[in-house]
């Protein structure tokens, strides 16, 4: 990477980071851009120079992992399932549920903060389901694309918004267990018995191409 790349991603982030500390504190309705500007000493002109609007503050660290899991089901092994890919990426990407696991109190306060930013902006709730559509339309135009021998349009719509809907359903349960009282202690096996649960149910009624 390049000095002036570099100093963008650098620029990139410092807006961001103001950002989630903004809506941290105040929740996302309350907070504008221009507020966020201020908190990270640049000009409106330059957080849009960034960020095409607010709500790409909040999500544009949250969607790359959609990106990830796409991306994972399109590199894929030879004789890889993309079910089995895309379960292998959401498996092996529970990072900060695992250190809430060992006991994390950051690790929790951070996973509960987003929660609730979340859960109370109907924008930012609007933005998660246009997410998740997203990503399927992703994972379907690799399906239809990238496979030997490839999906049908329809078929691989069908699959993306299968795989996804395992993702999305993980996210809201995991969101209902730290905003509750519930103890999160056990909640990374939690989210994996459901996945795994969730995956063996497609498993039997959806394979590969004929």
């Amino acid at each position: 990477m390049g000095l002036r790349e570099l100093k963008k991603q650098q620029m990139r982030e410092r807006i961001a980071a103001a950002a989630w500390r903004m809506f941290g504190e105040r929740g996302f309705e309350r907070v504008t851009v221009v507020d966020v500007a201020r908190e990270a000493g640049v000009s409106e002109a330059t957080v849009f120079n960034y960020f095409p609007g607010k709500e790409d503050l909040f999500y544009s660290r949250l969607e790359s992992f959609g990106e990830r899991l796409v991306e994972a089901v399109r590199t894929r092994a030879p004789g890889d399932s993309a079910l089995t890919a895309f379960r292998r990426q959401l498996l092996d990407s529970a990072g900060l549920l695992t250190r809430v696991e060992d006991g994390d109190a950051a690790a929790l306060a951070q996973l509960r903060t987003v929660n609730r930013v979340i859960a109370d902006s109907p924008a930012l709730r609007a933005r998660e389901r246009r997410a998740f559509t997203d990503c399927a339309d992703a994972l379907a135009g690799v399906l239809a694309e990238g496979s030997d021998p490839p999906y049908d349009d329809f078929t691989a719509q069908v699959v993306a918004h299968a795989l996804v809907g395992v993702h999305r359903a993980l996210v809201a349960h995991v969101r209902h267990r730290v905003l509750s009282d519930e103890d999160p202690t056990g909640l990374t096996a939690d989210v994996q018995r459901l996945a795994e649960r969730a995956f063996a149910l497609l498993e039997k009624g959806m394979g590969e191409p004929e």
